[in-house]
């Protein structure tokens, strides 16, 4: 396959995988065909109980009923639980499966690697790759050309041989005159220079005088300027320079030798400048520039070395060599003329001397500039080999000076090292300043040498007849594959591929040119420092010109390039605007043939074209991206056939880029209606597409011009009405996804509140401060609630709810409270406002005083945005609380500085512990004067502020009083006075707010900076080509794993368990409100454990070693409900569940001190945080990748982790509170849950109906249901269930009644149940110090009361148990801190 093809192949294959996945992702119950083909069949025994906990048939019966499960209806009644009769299927003869081990991985993509530590991973400004690109082009602009050879004069020091070489310039001297002979040859001279920089100024002086030298000098200074001075200097007719390192010219009779010093000769020419010296022991002159310019160096202030280079013929004690078979002149040659020099010294070594003429070297076809003929493919050739033994032997910065920086130096240092590979076999080293290292025995040479034998071996049949064809040297091709071969096996801990630059000039052929794209791409695919090398040799204006061609093969692998140049490096930028390379990548994303992975590649690359770049943005705007962009995502329509959300991302982002801060844009984008375009992308699976449509619809928000339009008229250019109801929409869009289950997500929207806060300051700041505004108890009550203002279908009811409210506000009166208290188990809220109307003077900021406000939003320069519906300002800061008490710090972070932007900040942070059954917000004393504060707290706990303390900056707050009171523990208070914004004790808190201004508008500088652009461009940093191998330590550790848990559920499955208390680790953990939850790892031997206070701590229960202890958030006060594991057979993460509802997964949690939060969401949407009597109760299924959650209200969260999505909400049809939960870990799905009343129900989200099966086992007293799980196995219709007045009930849900069998574990104090996933025992325990271990038949299998230990202490009240996933191990926690491990007395030492 052509590697053109393969690139092809392979973008095809990735976009038809993708594809797959998301036509799976569209279907009903998001798990592909799985339920289709899953149906079981089950048998039931004679007796009380049954233990048929393994049998599972793959085939057989098919799943014909809506809500069936095998051949099990779910036709449920709701009067008592009663079920439907089903017929009873046995199976003949007894099998036991072994499950699949599930190998779903979850939160391990690019977006959960750093996302806390908020890691950059977009294109660099600066920095790495600034390198590749000169500081400063240079040209040299002017030649000084100095021949003193004195021709039929021998200096007095230098002794010829005979016969000797003669030539200069390949010009006989003694065939003519000598004045004429060294015209001609400085003539010669001149013209060979022009080869390499025909434009520079060119002035010669033959046989000089001092005078004339530095006339020369200073006339090519002026001439130059700036620009670069090259000076040659031919000493073949005077003596060699004496020891000082001066050079010999003549006086005006030519009588005598003139020294000219070499500082003479610098401060005329002066920098930058460049010198070739051809003489004998030049090495001399070397050494005393060097001097010089080491003592220039010293005494430099700037410290900038100065721009001086020297070629030097030989070194200091050598003279130049006189044979016959070089010219006398064989280093200017060397530099001049480098291919003649190159093959007559060839020749002389090859095979081809014999039969070759030397004179037809002279006749050689060809220009040098035509790569079809023989002479330019030499050149070509030449220059590759050059180029490649330079960059592989330099350091990147000096090749950068040398070989990149001027075009006629670059070419004398390629033809330098051909001079020192020459002189060097006369024994002869020519020198240079730098200096470089030897390179004339290179192997690359050896490659010229073949291919200067195979073009010569042509020549004389193509001197005699011009009309044949030469045949192209194979030196590319086999450089290519010699590249190739080096791309399937290299990598960045290799060498680096020598043939880089070869591949720079191949780019030159048309013939070459797209095998050596295709292989340049895949180089550029390994990695950013593939790119960096690439750039450092000199890729890039080459890759930049081939945008002008209009070779449709070519566009595929040029947008590739491009895309892996601008990850790196975005300052790229600009010389895509300068050349119009937008429009080619504009052209190629509106291509329907191309691959959707291509296309987003081109988004991309346009995305960083108007990344912060406003010449960028105008030109894409004129060349019509936004429409293009919003017509493809409106053909990317859910019904048609799934998009590849690659290209769905980056579509969305480039228009975010194009619009952000760029008002012509914005209104371009609005009259095309993109909010509603943009509506649909908000629930797309994946979470980068759902943050790049939050980001594309934040900056399409208007806050105000602050720097002017460049001619754009602004408001005038759109309707004011419809800009505002376009506004709307777009805030109402984002409110909708505040609790969306990812960070990235949750990101952008605060980032995107932050913008509105920014535009609405004044309006936003009034709604706050007229809400908040202290109130009367009567009227605390009447608050709207954030769930009834979202549920508010119309907008006029709750514009009219509001606006009464505020008018309340505006007509009390404020009147300074008394000293009192106020206890809460959250963390303390308090605040004032930042310019808020609370003292009576402003008390006329009414929702009408608002509407009027002359003064507009306070945006100083340009225009401000129209001011919304007070309802729309209401939800918005409703919604930044939330963000503000967001589980993620990062993202509390920046609502906390959303709200500091409206003048609320966070002034009192302090978790205060619970105060004898004290309520949040409840007054401790009961004054009348509190009552305002009374309102603020209670209304902080219904919103769930949480931990967030909040301050309105205009009445100071009073520092914290200390209160004693009986049984109370000490808590802050504040004083509420009205103070004006203008009095001295009013200082503001902190230099976001004192930078401020009088209008009251923060700085734009402050505002938070997008996190999705820089995520996302970190997938093009990575290799897209090839997939990543696992390493074979990770695969062989997962083979492990998978076998070793294979042979434990075998295992497990045919365990018999006698007594289950035998103790065999006990863990003081030092928990002062003992163990809430703990968690066996499944492989390590390691038990976590948390408590009350969300302390965690990992201990390895082998080695009595504790791993590591960490606390789950900062204000660990609401107490874990459960932990799980993740991706047990990979490095497994760890999420804990809090009691609120907020979830946290962890990464390196038993390393000590280097755990990493993951990701970080609220499981419940609405549930008020902060209160301890509320338990969120979860679960995880493995297979599905399904966290289920339930809390307070009356449905089942279904969260998918790998999509971090909401995707149902299962109704309980129960008005009893879900207290246990558990999933299925056989079967997509299914879960079962326990609820207060005691009844148990069985849901399956793959049906329509969802509940399977309903019914109430329990019935006494004591309702609770405590624990519930699925019997081991595969059978999921027989679920144990265990209430709070210590029953447990074995259920069988197909049946009505569904009772089989019933254990009177407790009386009345039943605390945990614990079912094993594969053996066939399930572990109770009780307050009253007791764990009961039972068969899955009723039989008991062991009591433990005491530890083990020579005073038989007993235990503490049980508060959890669990058990190891493939093994008969049992972990109980307890009230007392102590967390033991128990197996069976059987398996002892096992």
């Amino acid at each position: 396959m052509a590697p053109g093809d393969l690139m092809v192949s392979r973008f095809s294959q990735l976009s038809v995988s993708n594809h797959l996945d998301a036509r799976n992702q569209h279907r009903p119950d998001g798990s592909a065909a799985l339920y289709d083909d899953e149906s079981e069949v089950y048998r039931r025994g004679s007796g009380a109980a049954s233990t048929s906990y393994g049998d599972l048939s793959d085939g057989g019966a098919s799943n014909d009923g809506g809500g069936a499960i095998g051949n099990f209806p779910a036709n449920v009644g709701t009067g008592g639980g009663s079920v439907a009769s089903a017929p009873v299927v046995t199976v003949q003869g007894s099998m036991t499966s072994i499950p699949n081990v599930s190998t779903n991985v979850v939160l391990c993509d690019l977006r959960h690697e750093a996302f806390e530590a908020s890691v950059p991973c977009g294109p660099s400004d600066s920095g790495l790759v600034s390198k590749w690109r000169p500081k400063d082009r240079m040209k040299t602009g002017c030649v000084a050309v100095v021949l003193c050879l004195n021709i039929s004069v021998d200096p007095p020091d230098v002794i010829k041989i005979s016969p000797c070489a003669r030539m200069e310039c390949w010009i006989d001297p003694f065939s003519m005159q000598p004045r004429k002979a060294i015209e001609t040859i400085g003539e010669m001279l001149k013209k060979q220079y022009e080869r390499w920089q025909p434009r520079a100024y060119y002035k010669e002086k033959l046989d000089p005088t001092v005078e004339e030298v530095k006339k020369l000098c200073t006339a090519c200074r002026r001439s130059a300027k700036t620009e670069r001075v090259l000076f040659h200097y031919n000493g073949h007719g005077v003596p060699k320079p004496t020891a000082n390192g001066e050079i010999w010219v003549f006086n005006k009779s030519y009588t005598q030798y003139i020294p000219l010093p070499i500082t003479d000769l610098d401060s005329w020419l002066k920098t930058p400048s460049i010198y070739v010296f051809d003489c004998s022991e030049a090495g001399l002159i070397v050494k005393a520039f060097v001097e010089l310019n080491n003592e220039w160096n010293a005494a430099s202030s700037t410290g900038q070395p100065r721009d001086c280079i020297l070629l030097a013929a030989c070194e200091a004690r050598e003279t130049l060599p006189q044979s016959a078979e070089f010219p006398a002149d064989v280093f200017t040659s060397c530099l001049t003329t480098p291919i003649n020099m190159a093959l007559r010294w060839f020749c002389t070594r090859s095979l081809l001397r014999e039969s070759l003429d030397y004179s037809l070297i002279d006749k050689i076809p060809g220009r040098p500039n035509d790569r079809k003929t023989l002479l330019g493919e030499l050149n070509w050739i030449f220059t590759a080999i050059t180029d490649t033994i330079a960059w592989n032997v330099l350091p990147h910065d000096l090749f950068q000076r040398l070989f990149r920086q001027d075009l006629l130096v670059a070419s004398l240092f390629r033809n330098f090292l051909l001079a020192e590979r020459i002189m060097r076999s006369a024994n002869c080293s020519p020198i240079s300043y730098p200096m470089l290292p030897p390179t004339h025995q290179h192997h690359m040479w050896d490659a010229w040498d073949m291919a200067a034998e195979i073009c010569l071996s042509q020549l004389p049949s193509l001197v005699e007849d011009p009309s044949i064809e030469f045949q192209p040297s194979p030196f590319f091709t086999e450089q290519l594959t010699a590249f190739e071969v080096w791309l399937n096996h290299g990598s960045e801990h290799k060498k680096p591929p020598e043939q880089l630059p070869i591949v720079l000039q191949v780019l030159l052929s048309q013939c070459h040119r797209f095998r050596a794209l295709v292989l340049l791409g895949r180089f550029l695919d390994m990695g950013p420092w593939a790119v960096d090398l690439a750039l450092s040799v000199g890729i890039f204006p080459y890759v930049l010109k081939l945008l002008q061609t209009t070779t449709p093969e070519l566009r595929q692998i040029l947008v590739f390039i491009w895309t892996k140049l601008l990850a790196l490096d975005k300052s790229c930028q600009v010389d895509l605007v300068k050349d119009g390379g937008h429009a080619y990548f504009i052209r190629f994303l509106d291509n329907p043939e191309a691959y959707p992975e291509q296309r987003a590649m081109a988004a991309f690359v346009l995305a960083v074209i108007v990344d912060g770049h406003r010449r960028g943005q105008e030109a894409c705007v004129e060349a019509g991206l936004i429409h293009v962009c919003l017509r493809l995502l409106q053909i990317s329509n859910p019904h048609d056939v799934p998009t590849e959300p690659l290209f769905l991302q980056w579509l969305s982002l480039c228009l975010g880029k194009v619009w952000e801060d760029f008002t012509e844009a914005q209104l371009i984008g609005l009259e095309a209606n993109a909010s509603t375009i943009f509506y649909p992308l908000l629930s797309q699976p994946q979470p980068e597409v759902r943050a790049a449509a939050v980001f594309a619809l934040g900056t399409l928000l208007d806050i105000g011009c602050d720097s002017g339009s460049d001619g754009v008229g602004g408001d005038e250019d759109y309707d004011v009405d419809e800009k505002s109801k376009a506004d709307i929409s777009i805030i109402k869009s984002l409110l909708n996804v505040v609790g969306d289950g990812s960070p990235l997500v949750r990101t952008e929207v605060a980032v995107a509140l932050a913008r509105l806060a920014f535009g609405h300051n004044k309006h936003l700041k009034s709604i706050a401060a007229a809400y908040w505004k202290p109130q009367s108890n009567a009227l605390t009550t009447s608050f709207p609630s954030l769930t009834q203002v979202k549920g508010t279908s119309g907008g006029n009811s709750t514009s009219h709810q509001v606006g009464t409210i505020l008018s309340r506000v505006g007509n009390d009166n404020l009147s300074e409270p008394k000293d009192g208290r106020v206890s809460s188990s959250s963390p303390l809220v308090s605040g004032v406002m930042h310019g808020s109307p609370l003292s009576d003077d402003s008390s006329q900021h009414s929702d009408s005083a608002i509407m009027h406000d002359p003064m507009g939003n306070g945006v100083v320069s340009g225009f401000a945005p129209r001011q919304l519906d007070s309802a729309i300002y209401l939800r918005c800061l409703f919604a930044m609380c939330t963000l503000a008490r967001d589980p993620s710090p990062r993202i509390a972070s920046l609502g906390r500085r959303v709200l500091s932007i409206i003048g609320i900040e966070q002034v009192v942070t302090k978790p205060l512990k619970s105060c004898n059954n004290v309520r949040p917000g409840e007054v401790i004393c009961g004054t009348s004067s509190f009552a305002g504060l009374a309102r603020s707290a209670s209304w902080f706990e219904m919103h769930g502020t949480g931990h967030v303390a909040l301050a309105f900056r205009t009445p100071p707050v009073s520092p914290p009083r200390p209160s004693y009171l009986a049984g109370m523990r000490r808590v802050y208070s504040l004083e509420f006075r009205p103070y004006l914004m203008s009095s001295p004790e009013s200082g503001l808190a902190d230099a976001v707010l004192a930078s401020v201004g009088t209008s009251g508008v923060p700085e734009r500088s402050f505002l938070p900076q997008s996190a999705i652009y820089s995520w996302s461009c970190g997938h093009f940093s990575k290799p897209i080509l090839t997939t990543a191998d696992e390493g074979d330590e990770l695969s062989a550790r997962r083979e492990e794993r998978e076998k070793f848990a294979l042979e434990h559920i075998s295992k497990c499955q045919h365990s018999t368990v006698c007594k289950l208390n035998n103790p065999i680790a006990n863990w003081d953990t030092k928990f002062e409100r003992g163990t809430k939850t703990a968690l066996l790892q499944p492989f390590p031997p390691i038990v976590i454990a948390a408590d009350e206070n969300e302390h965690i701590r990992v201990w390895n229960y082998k080695d009595a070693k504790l791993l590591n202890g960490f606390d789950n958030h900062e204000y660990p006060d609401k107490g874990i409900s459960k932990m799980c594991l993740l991706n047990e057979l990979d490095e497994s993460l760890l999420l804990v569940a809090s009691s609120d509802g907020n979830i946290r997964v962890w990464r390196d949690y038993s390393l000590n001190g280097k755990q990493k939060l993951v990701t970080a969401f609220s499981s419940i949407p609405g549930q008020k945080p902060g209160v301890r009597s509320l338990n969120t109760v979860v679960d995880w299924q493995q297979q599905s990748g399904y966290l289920y959650a339930a809390g307070e209200l009356s449905s089942i969260m279904v969260w998918d982790l790998d999509k971090e999505l909401l995707i149902n909400a299962v109704e309980s049809s129960s008005n009893s509170s879900i207290s246990a939960l558990s999933a299925s870990q056989a079967h997509l799905g299914l879960h079962a849950a326990g609820f207060v009343d005691g009844s148990v129900r069985l849901y399956d989200i793959r049906t329509p109906e969802m509940l399977v099966s309903s019914m109430r086992p329990h019935t006494k007293e004591v309702e609770r249901v405590v624990g519930i799980g699925f019997q081991p196995g595969y059978d999921v219709t027989k679920i144990v269930s265990a209430s709070q007045a210590g029953e447990i009930q074995f259920l069988d849900m197909r049946y009505p009644g569904g009772t089989y069998l019933t254990i009177n574990a407790h009386r009345g104090s039943l605390t945990a149940l614990a079912v094993h996933r594969h053996a066939p025992i399930i572990a109770s325990g009780s307050a009253e110090q007791r764990i009961k271990v039972f068969s899955l038949d009723g039989h008991s299998l062991g009591t433990i009361r005491y530890y083990q230990n020579f005073m038989a202490q007993k235990i503490g009240s049980v508060s959890c148990l669990a058990f190891h996933p493939y093994q008969v191990l049992l972990a109980a926690g307890a009230a007392d801190a102590f967390v033991s491990i128990y197996e069976d007395e059987n398996t002892l030492g096992r």
